[in-house]
């Protein structure tokens, strides 16, 4: 929710935004719809992407409903596909903010 507020500072810098998670497209489709969000869910299927990022919360075995769930975080993926900064931290009430992710961001594209 958070980031829909940030969205447009990152696009006036040329930075697209999009959130990943691991629930069902009909969970994420009626989230998108709801909340009238203007940036892509995207649905890491069998935690691929957490687990290839190094992000998984590992509190959770295979088989748990939870398995796969990542620590939250935001990653920063330059055009070129390479993850340029990556924020995930254990639990989900400490997250950075977003004025210095910006300033991180924007100081990486120059």
């Amino acid at each position: 929710m958070q980031l829909e507020e940030w969205r447009d500072e990152f696009a006036a810098i040329g930075v697209n935004v999009a959130g990943m998670t691991y629930d069902s497209q009909e969970v994420l489709a009626g989230f998108h719809a709801e909340e009238q969000l203007g940036y892509p869910l995207l649905r890491d299927v069998d935690a691929q992407h957490v687990n290839a990022l190094g992000i998984r919360n590992e509190d959770y075995e295979e088989g748990h409903q939870a398995y796969g769930i990542p620590h939250p975080g935001i990653l920063f993926i330059g055009a070129d596909g390479v993850v340029k900064a990556k924020y995930a931290v254990p639990g989900y009430r400490r997250r950075p903010p977003f004025e210095a992710l910006l300033e991180h961001v924007k100081s990486t594209l120059q």
